[in-house]
């Protein structure tokens, strides 16, 4: 399906090939498909999709991004023709991440983001609770995550700072099962969060919306000018992309609430999911498609954006924090501030 520029490719055993100037679907050598390359920004497959050389060679060409995904949406390859961007600003994200003393703010700014976020996500469902004990429950958990953000200031190394972050994470995790509807929770219990592979159906769901996140925020940086590679909080690791992990940290309760809006609504159901050898669970191929779809779906709706003070679809909003943290390496007066969303 084509949405946004970027074509999703979730069917089994799709093979894509060049035609002419058409990226070409087909699925049992019948064409299901065609996209002009002109109208691509990337394409993004899943599972076990067949690619022509031509095609590979062709989308390098255009500046098309190919990224592959597992099922799972996990990120295995991207390609991608030669880098552009602007030297200076990547030689000031260089210099910038060699200096202790700001590496360790930006990662900050990471987690309160993240923390923030989350604990929107739950303050919400404490308000929509199906009981007064659930919302209290619910209630002491954002607490314990506004403890978290108070924190934060005195961290003042990394490892500090990743132990907050981590901490936070489980509480927040904990309470997560009780934002589903009590006809649902059976079908969609989670146990924390697991992954590589994900070990139940929600956790399945959320790696799915997560590695699209990731995709979009990596995307971001690269239209900045930025080295997705390099990043502050998410250590520097070979074919790691630190700096997008970054700035996808407060993104990830978009992810959250998506997920639990289709789990609620009936719209992802238990039998939407395989189970594989080992005890990994995966979407399956419609249901993947329907995720696709509704990701698409809510990135065009509109938000407040607190430090523009104007309104922006989403899905635009990981271009302007890639915009804003290009700044922010640039300028020390301007510090990175997350997107929070109220």
């Amino acid at each position: 399906m084509q949405l946004l520029n970027t074509l999703y490719v979730t069917l089994p055993d799709a093979w894509l090939r060049l035609d002419n100037d058409t990226l070409r679907v087909e699925v049992e050598r019948e064409a299901r498909l065609r996209v002009p390359l002109h109208h691509l920004t990337a394409v993004v497959c899943f599972g076990h999709t067949g690619l022509s050389a031509p095609l590979m060679h062709r989308l390098a060409d255009e500046g098309i991004a190919l990224v592959l995904l597992d099922d799972n949406g996990r990120f295995k390859a991207r390609l991608e023709g030669a880098v552009s961007g602007n030297v200076l600003l990547r030689q000031a994200q260089f210099q910038r991440v060699a200096d202790p003393a700001f590496t360790l703010e930006q990662a900050r700014a990471c987690v309160a983001g993240k923390v923030k976020n989350t604990r929107q996500v739950l303050q919400r469902g404490a308000r929509e609770a199906a009981s007064e004990e659930e919302a209290q429950t619910l209630t002491r958990r954002a607490d314990d995550l506004a403890a978290t953000l108070r924190a934060l200031p005195g961290a003042d190394n990394l490892d500090a700072l990743r132990g907050l972050e981590g901490e936070a994470a489980r509480q927040y995790f904990s309470a997560l099962n009780l934002l589903v509807r009590p006809a649902q929770r059976e079908a969609f219990a989670m146990d924390g969060r697991t992954r590589r592979p994900p070990r139940d159906r929600f956790n399945a769901l959320l790696s799915f919306l997560y590695a699209m996140w990731m995709n979009d925020c990596r995307s971001a940086l690269e239209a900045a000018g930025l080295d997705p590679q390099v990043g502050f909080l998410h250590a520097l690791r070979p074919g790691r992309a630190a700096l997008a992990l970054d700035l996808m940290e407060e993104f990830r309760p978009w992810a959250d609430r998506l997920a639990l809006t289709l789990i609620n609504r009936g719209q992802i159901k238990a039998s939407d999911f395989d189970l594989r050898p080992g005890g990994g669970v995966v979407l399956q191929a419609d249901a993947r498609k329907a995720v696709v779809v509704a990701f698409q779906e809510r990135k065009k709706d509109e938000m407040t954006h607190p430090l523009l003070a104007q309104t922006v679809p989403l899905g635009l909003v990981p271009l302007v924090q890639a915009r804003l943290l290009a700044r922010a390496l640039r300028d020390d007066a301007a510090p990175y501030i997350p997107f929070i969303h109220k």
